[in-house]
C-alpha cells in the first residue's frame, strides 16, 4: 500500500505518465523570467507562459511534482495542523488538450484505486452554476447528488482580475468527527475535519475589461493536490508536521534538545516552525536565493531569523539550523535534489546568517523583553511605534520579528507610529544626500575644470616610472591655491604623469615630485572627475602653478604592487579552474605588500583546494609567460574571451592584459612584464565575508619570502620554548595535549570527589515550602556532568524533595532539577520548573518531569533565578 511521500509522488507521476502527460522535474523556487513572482507558489507558476499563449509547450498534457513557497499566513505555521511556508504541489495540466472529463474520471480514479481512499469519506464541491461538472462527478463518476456540494465563486472560482478564469472542483476527505467538531469543521471551512486536498480549475472564460465572461477557444487544465495533506491522511497522522515529509527533522531537534516534541504548546510550535522553515530555506538557497534586505533575499532572512528565534526557545544559544540541513536534503531529495549536491554551500549560508543574527538577537531581546514588562506592569497594550523603530534602526529587528514576539506577550505594535519614524529617518537620509551630492558635485566640478589643460595621453606609467611635465593646478581643501610651501599639503596636478591613480583595486602610486628649488612627496594618487590628482606634502622649498617638474614614481613601490596585480589574474583563473567557473572576483585590494582577492563561492575551501590553487599559480609563475597588452574594441575583446574585472569601467576601447595562454582580463592596472617576476606567491589566510563570497589574502616575492621566514622563526621559537627541536615539534605537541587530556580527567574526579563532599552539607539546608521538601543551592565551577551527580546523589537521600542545583562559570550559568515521583503526582515538574527558572538568568531549558536541565547567559540573576524555585513550589502547592 502507499504511504510514504515519495512514494505517493511517484504513484503520482506514473498515474499521469499512464494518461499520456509529459513528467517535468520540479522548477527551481526562484522565478525565471517573471519578474511578477517573488517565489514559484503554485504547480502552475512555471508554465504561466503556457497559459497565456506566449510560449508553446513541449507536450499539451504535463504533470509534475513542483515545490513551492508561501509566507503570506507565516505567523500561522506552527500554531495550526496545515499551514506551511513550504510544501510541495502535485499537479496535472493540460494546454488546449483534454477538459473537465477527463480531469475528473482521473481525479476519482488516482485518489479511489491508486490511493486507494475509501470513497465514503470523499466529498466533492463545484462551482454552483457549473451544470456540466456536476452531470461528470453524478453521471460519470455515480457519486449521489448529496456528495457533490455547490458553492459560490469566492469557494470556487478561480480569477485574478481580467484574463483567463473559469470555475473549480474539490475532492475533500472527512477526517471524522474526532478530529473537529466546531462551527469550522465544515466543507470549505478552516477547521481540521475536511481536507481540501485537490482542487481542479476549469479555465474556460476570459474575463474582459467591459465585465464579460467569454468563453475560451482552447481551454486548459490546472490541477494542484498537497502532497503533505495526502501523506498526513495515509499515514494516519494528527497533522500535516507528523508525516515522513517533516517528522524526521522535528525528530532530530529533540535528539539535539533531550526536550519532547509534546512537552507543552510551546514547544510544539517551535519544532514544528523550525522544521518548516529549514525545509523553506534550505531548498530555496539551493535553488539560488541568498539572505538579504529585500525581495526574495528578506523572506530567506526572515525565514532563518524566525527559526533561530524559536530555536532560542528550546535552549539554542549557537547557530544549529545548518545542522538540520542533511536531514532535510534527505526528505526533499525526490523534488529538490540540488540540495544534497551543494550541501555544503547551504549549510555555509545558514551557519552565517544565523551567526550574524544571534550576534544582535541577544542584546535587543533584552531590551524588547524589558519594554514588553513593563507595558504590562502599567495595564499598556500597545507598544508604540518609536521603541519599535528604535530595536529596528539599532539592532536590526525587523518589524514583523518585534510583532512576533509582543503577540507571544499580547501586545499589539503601533505601525503607523513605526512607519512615520521609518518615513523620518527616510527624509534625513535624503537631505544628507542630497547634501553631500551637492558638495561632492561642487567639488567634481572644480577638479573638471583641468581636463582641457591635461594632455590627450596624460598617464604616461605603463612604460615609464619618470616624467617630464608642468604643474597645471595646486587645492587646499578643495579649493584652488596659487603655491604650496615646506610643510604644507594638499592635492597636485600635472599635464601628464607617470603616477598610477586608485583604481580597479590597486591602490594609487607614491614618489617624489621636484625640480632645482622644490620637493614634494607624493602620498597618494587618486582621480577625481577622471583627473589624476597627487596628494602631497612639501618637503623643501614651494611649488607653484605653471612650474616645471620631474614626477618620479617610487621603483620598488611600483613593482611590487605589479607583483600582486598580476598574480590575482593568475589567482582569478586557478580559482575557476579548481572551484568551477561559477567563482567570479566580486572585490580586490592590491597593495605593495599584500592583494586581496574577493569572489563568489559557497563554501569554505579545504586545504586541498588551496593548495591546489596556490600550486597552479606558481606554476604559471615558473612558466614566466610574458604579460601582453594590446587595445581592442570592447566587443572584440569579448570574442577574445576576456574576463572583465570588477570595479571597471569599459568604455568603446579596453585594455586586454594576456598571460600567456593562461589568463587574458580587461585591466587598467600595471603589471610586471613576465610572470616570473612575481618570484612566488603565498597564500595567508582564506576566509568567508558574506553568505556566498569567499575572500583570500596572498603575499608575493619579497613578502612571500618574509612571510615564509617570519614562519620558520616561530617554528624555532616555539621549538625551543618547548625544549625541543623543529624537527620533533609535532610528537612534543601531542605528548603535552595527552598530559594535558590526563590533568581534565584527574580535575574532573577530583570536582566530582569535592560535589560529593558537599552532600551532608546541602542537605542541612534542606527546608520545607508548604509541606514539600525544597533543597536549592548555588555552586562554583561545576560541569554538568558534575552537577548532575551531585543532584542525584541527594535525590538518592531523601524520599520526598523538589532539588534545584545552579552552578556558576564564566558568563554563564548552568541548573539541575529533580523532582521525587511522589511530587510529580502532585504537578511538581522539573522540567517546567528549569524552564522558568532559566529564563530569569536569560536562559531556557528544559527535560522530563523527574529530570531536567538547563543553561543561562546572566549568572550575575543566579541568586535571583533559584529564589524563583520557592514562588514556584508555593504556587503549586497552593
Amino acid at each position: 500500500m502507499i504511504k510514504s511521500g515519495d512514494e505517493i509522488r511517484q504513484a503520482y507521476l506514473d498515474f499521469f505518465k499512464s494518461k499520456g502527460h509529459l513528467i517535468l522535474d520540479s522548477a527551481p523556487l526562484v522565478p525565471k523570467n517573471d519578474p511578477s513572482l517573488l517565489w514559484i507558489n503554485a504547480g502552475m507558476a512555471p508554465f504561466k507562459p503556457y497559459f497565456d499563449g506566449s510560449l508553446e509547450p513541449p507536450k499539451k498534457r504535463i504533470a509534475t511534482s513542483q515545490k513551492c513557497i508561501r509566507t503570506n499566513d507565516i505567523e500561522n505555521v506552527g500554531k495550526t495542523a496545515r499551514h506551511h511556508t513550504y510544501f510541495e504541489m502535485l499537479g496535472n495540466f493540460s494546454f488546449g488538450d483534454y477538459f473537465k472529463e477527463e480531469a475528473i474520471t482521473w481525479g476519482w480514479e488516482f485518489v479511489t484505486e491508486v490511493l486507494e481512499l475509501d470513497p465514503d469519506k470523499l466529498w466533492i464541491t463545484i462551482y454552483e452554476e457549473d451544470e456540466e461538472a456536476f452531470k461528470i462527478w453524478h453521471d460519470k463518476v455515480g457519486l449521489p447528488e448529496e456528495k457533490i456540494v455547490r458553492m459560490g465563486k469566492k469557494e470556487n472560482f478561480w480569477q485574478i482580475g481580467t484574463g483567463p478564469c473559469g470555475p473549480c472542483s474539490e475532492i475533500h476527505y472527512d477526517r471524522g468527527v474526532e478530529a473537529g467538531d466546531s462551527e469550522e469543521d465544515v466543507l470549505g471551512g478552516e477547521g481540521d475535519r475536511y481536507l481540501e486536498i485537490w482542487n481542479l480549475v476549469f479555465t474556460q472564460y476570459n474575463y474582459t475589461e467591459a465585465g464579460e465572461y467569454r468563453e475560451l477557444p482552447n481551454k486548459n487544465i490546472d490541477t494542484g493536490m498537497g502532497l503533505e495533506r495526502v501523506a498526513s491522511i495515509l499515514q494516519e497522522t494528527e497533522t500535516n508536521f507528523e508525516t515522513d515529509l517533516i517528522k524526521p527533522i522535528i525528530d532530530q531537534v529533540v535528539e539535539m534538545t533531550g526536550i519532547p516534541y509534546r512537552q507543552d504548546e510551546e514547544s510544539v510550535t517551535a519544532y514544528r516552525v523550525i522544521a518548516d522553515h529549514i525545509r523553506s530555506a534550505s531548498v530555496a538557497i539551493s535553488d539560488g536565493a541568498l539572505p538579504s534586505n529585500e525581495g526574495r533575499g528578506y523572506v530567506i532572512r526572515r525565514l532563518i531569523r524566525r527559526a533561530a528565534r524559536y530555536g532560542r526557545k528550546l535552549g539554542f544559544e549557537k547557530p544549529f539550523l545548518y545542522k538540520l540541513v542533511e536531514k532535510t536534503a534527505e526528505i526533499v531529495k525526490g523534488v529538490a535534489p540540488d540540495l544534497k549536491k551543494q550541501l555544503a554551500h547551504v549549510k555555509n549560508v545558514l551557519k552565517s546568517e544565523e551567526e550574524s543574527f544571534l550576534k544582535t538577537l541577544e542584546q535587543g531581546l533584552n531590551i524588547l523583553e524589558d519594554m514588553l514588562s513593563n507595558l504590562k506592569s502599567e495595564n499598556r497594550e500597545v507598544l508604540a511605534g518609536k521603541e519599535a523603530f528604535r530595536l529596528y534602526d539599532t539592532y536590526g529587528f525587523p518589524l514583523d520579528l518585534t510583532e512576533d514576539i509582543a503577540a507571544e506577550a499580547g501586545i499589539k505594535v503601533d505601525e503607523k507610529g513605526f512607519e512615520k519614524e521609518m518615513a523620518a529617518q527616510r527624509k534625513r537620509a535624503r537631505e544628507a544626500r542630497e547634501e553631500t551630492s551637492f558638495s561632492r558635485g561642487e567639488v567634481e566640478k572644480i577638479y573638471a575644470e583641468f581636463k582641457d589643460q591635461i594632455e590627450e595621453d596624460n598617464f604616461t606609467g605603463y612604460h615609464s616610472l619618470k616624467e617630464k611635465t608642468e604643474v597645471i593646478g595646486l587645492l587646499q581643501d578643495n579649493q584652488k591655491v596659487k603655491k604650496l610651501t615646506k610643510g604644507e599639503k594638499g592635492d597636485l596636478i600635472l599635464a601628464k604623469t607617470p603616477f598610477y591613480a586608485e583604481s580597479g583595486g590597486q591602490i594609487g602610486d607614491e614618489g617624489i615630485i621636484k625640480n632645482d628649488n622644490f620637493k614634494v612627496e607624493v602620498t597618494n594618487t587618486v582621480k577625481k572627475a577622471e583627473v589624476f590628482v597627487h596628494q602631497v606634502e612639501v618637503k623643501e622649498g614651494s611649488i607653484e602653478v605653471g612650474t616645471e617638474v620631474e614626477a618620479v614614481v617610487y621603483h620598488n613601490r611600483r613593482q611590487a604592487t605589479a607583483r600582486h596585480h598580476s598574480a590575482t589574474h593568475l589567482l582569478h583563473k586557478a580559482l575557476k579552474e579548481v572551484l568551477g567557473e561559477h567563482v567570479n572576483q566580486s572585490g580586490s585590494l592590491v597593495a605593495p605588500d599584500r592583494l586581496r582577492f574577493d569572489f563568489t563561492h559557497f563554501s569554505a575551501l579545504t586545504e586541498e583546494e588551496l593548495e591546489t590553487i596556490e600550486r597552479k599559480v606558481n606554476q604559471a609563475v615558473m612558466e614566466n609567460y610574458q604579460v601582453e597588452t594590446e587595445v581592442k574594441a570592447i566587443d572584440e575583446a569579448k570574442k577574445m574571451g576576456a574576463t572583465a574585472l570588477f570595479g571597471e569601467k569599459y568604455g568603446e576601447e579596453v585594455r586586454v592584459v594576456k598571460m600567456g595562454d593562461f589568463s587574458m582580463e580587461l585591466c587598467g592596472g600595471t603589471h610586471v612584464e613576465a610572470t616570473g617576476d612575481i618570484g612566488a606567491f603565498k597564500i595567508i589566510s582564506e576566509s568567508g565575508i558574506a553568505a556566498g563570497v569567499r575572500r583570500i589574502e596572498a603575499v608575493t616575492g619579497e613578502y612571500a619570502l618574509d612571510y615564509f621566514n617570519s614562519r620558520l622563526e616561530l617554528l624555532e621559537q616555539t621549538a625551543a620554548e618547548l625544549k625541543t627541536e623543529p624537527d620533533n615539534l609535532l610528537q612534543r605537541v601531542k605528548q603535552l595535549q595527552k598530559e594535558q587530556k590526563d590533568l581534565e580527567k584527574e580535575l574532573e574526579a577530583l570536582k566530582q570527589k569535592l560535589a560529593g563532599s558537599k552532600k551532608d552539607e546541602l542537605l542541612d539546608q534542606l527546608q520545607q515550602i508548604e509541606g514539600v521538601n525544597l533543597l536549592t543551592a548555588e555552586l562554583e565551577d561545576l560541569d554538568n556532568s558534575a552537577l548532575r551527580n551531585l543532584n542525584d546523589q541527594l535525590k538518592d537521600k531523601v524520599d520526598s524533595a523538589v532539588i534545584v542545583l545552579a552552578s556558576k562559570g564564566d558568563n554563564k550559568v548552568i541548573f539541575v532539577a529533580s523532582v521525587t515521583e511522589d511530587l510529580i503526582a502532585k504537578g511538581f515538574k522539573a522540567g517546567d520548573i528549569i524552564s522558568k527558572v532559566a529564563r530569569t538568568a536569560g536562559g531556557g531549558g528544559g527535560g522530563r518531569p523527574d529530570m531536567a536541565q538547563a543553561g543561562g547567559s546572566k549568572p550575575e540573576k543566579t541568586t535571583e533565578a533559584l529564589a524563583e524555585v520557592e514562588k514556584i513550589v508555593r504556587e503549586i502547592a497552593g
